[in-house]
């Protein structure tokens, strides 16, 4: 496709204006950000910006050039293609190709542990009632080969998965078997405390493959107090739980992410230093969720949006501190929303993508049958609201997508067609998330400017291209190099064990 040439404006060079949008940045009201619609973006004055937009840049402006690199202006309007525009947009919404992706099988709602922020509403270690039987999970096993994702990746989940192991096991070789034919690539993760992993547990877990996910809240007093059990030894549990699954999987095989509550933000460095001294190179900074025991406890445990940024800048300026000592350490989000700034390329976070990832990223089956488009909407409904419920795993996946639930997803579910969204700089970069929405503002598309999804991800994208501006050559270079380490297939969701 080409551009025809239009009419000029009087004096003005014959350069013409691709799809933008532009924000001024908080830190320096005199310049601004500019995107274009597949996510390159540039920043400079005010003024410049203005001079742009007017059609008054000479023709041999260096910054013109820079300009039609990044797809925001076009100057040979006769001859110039939007092949390249639209190959970089392609790249960008990839993840969109072949369908779900994640496939959550929901083993057990029984769980050791009575942690008060717990988004799933955990059951007694005895309430067998709440476990994944074998007709359903069978069920399960045929809906997900209806997908067409080549690449799969299975993640159990619970309560505690290790509570009905057996179960876990089952569906592992009933996937193994029916991809003799299928010929997928497959992936499995347990998301999981690993407390009493015993040995033929790790040894089927090695057969396979896995990768464990478990949670770690950091130092032992902050962790306990956070994740109670009965014993009062929850830190010791998952630390040998940890170790004992290095020794049979691989080092880099088991990673942990924290759940940050009102007694977390109050010693970030604390946190970060745990996961260093146990040996991690990746930390997952996050916050609060409103689901499940989470929603009783919030005057507890609960922040605002603004809280958890004050916390999350001084978090990251410990981790670039550990880093430039020669500890190697990640913040896996920002490692996320760096690869967003400085890659074209498609991501698998099921809660930053656009067309939503609920329903198009993953697929959760949970304990009875039902399936939810997301853990959150499975969430919900385990709070008495089953509206985001897509179906069951006795129906056709077709049945699914035929769902009011997931037609009200997908209607919410593109950002660049939302109030207020559709005007932001950061869209092309951003998600949806409409899940989120519907549990905090009861409405999918939800009031943006007072969203608590918006307000994070846009204090996180300001603060991280602020820090880039102002850091140090080294400082960059580290930043550029988490952005570089995400790998799109593995990162499709962060479960909470």
């Amino acid at each position: 496709m080409k551009f025809r040439p239009r009419e000029s404006f009087a004096g003005s060079p014959g350069y013409q204006l691709l799809p933008m949008r532009f924000r001024r940045l908080p830190w320096d009201e005199s310049r601004v950000f500019v995107s274009s619609m597949a996510g390159d973006w540039l920043t400079m004055s005010a003024d410049t910006f203005r001079a742009f937009v007017s059609h008054e840049l000479p023709d041999r402006s260096p910054l013109l050039a820079d300009l039609q690199a990044r797809h925001l202006a076009i100057a040979d309007v006769g001859s110039s293609s939007l092949a390249p525009l639209f190959s970089q947009y392609r790249s960008r919404k990839s993840y969109l190709l072949g369908g779900p992706a994640l496939h959550i099988f929901v083993v057990s709602l029984r769980c050791h542990h009575t942690c008060s922020y717990c988004q799933v509403s955990r059951q007694g270690v005895k309430a067998q009632a709440f476990d994944l039987a074998d007709s359903p999970a069978e069920l399960a096993v045929e809906r997900l080969f209806e997908w067409p994702s080549p690449e799969l990746t299975i993640e159990f989940q619970g309560g505690e998965p290790l509570l009905n192991f057996e179960q876990v096991m089952r569906i592992t070789r009933l996937l193994v078997s029916r991809n003799q034919q299928e010929k997928r690539v497959l992936r499995f993760v347990l998301a999981s405390t690993l407390h009493d992993l015993t040995d033929a547990q790790l040894d089927f877990l090695a057969e396979h493959r896995f990768k464990l996910s478990t949670s770690l809240d950091g130092p032992e007093w902050l962790h306990n107090a956070n994740r109670p059990r009965p014993g009062r030894d929850s830190y010791r549990r998952t630390i040998e739980g940890i170790d004992r699954g290095r020794r049979h999987l691989g080092e880099g095989v088991v990673s942990a992410l924290t759940t940050l509550t009102q007694l977390s933000l109050t010693v970030p460095e604390a946190i970060i230093d745990e996961y260093r001294k146990i040996g991690l190179h990746s930390i997952s900074l996050r916050p609060l969720s409103p689901y499940g025991f989470a929603t009783k406890t919030a005057h507890r445990t609960g922040y605002t949006t603004s809280d958890y940024l004050a916390f999350y800048g001084k978090a990251f300026e410990h981790l670039v501190a550990v880093n430039q000592s020669g500890y190697s350490m990640e913040e896996s989000y920002a490692s996320l929303l760096l690869s967003q700034l400085f890659t074209s390329l498609g991501h698998g976070y099921v809660d930053l993508r656009s067309p939503s990832g609920a329903g198009l990223g993953a697929i959760i089956y949970d304990y009875d049958g039902r399936v939810y488009p997301s853990d959150e909407a499975r969430m919900l409904a385990a709070m008495g609201d089953a509206t985001l419920a897509i179906g069951d795993v006795s129906q056709p996946v077709s049945a699914w997508l035929e769902s009011p639930a997931l037609a009200s997803l997908l209607d919410a579910g593109v950002a660049e067609a939302l109030p207020t969204c559709s005007d932001c700089a950061y869209v092309p970069l951003c998600g949806a998330d409409p899940v989120e929405h519907y549990a905090r503002q009861n409405d999918p598309v939800g009031h943006r400017p007072t969203s608590d999804f918006c307000q994070r991800n846009m204090g996180l994208f300001d603060f991280l291209l602020e820090r880039f501006e102002r850091g140090s050559v080294d400082d960059r270079r580290l930043m550029q190099g988490w952005a570089m380490r995400q790998e799109p297939a593995e990162n499709a969701l962060h479960a909470a064990a």
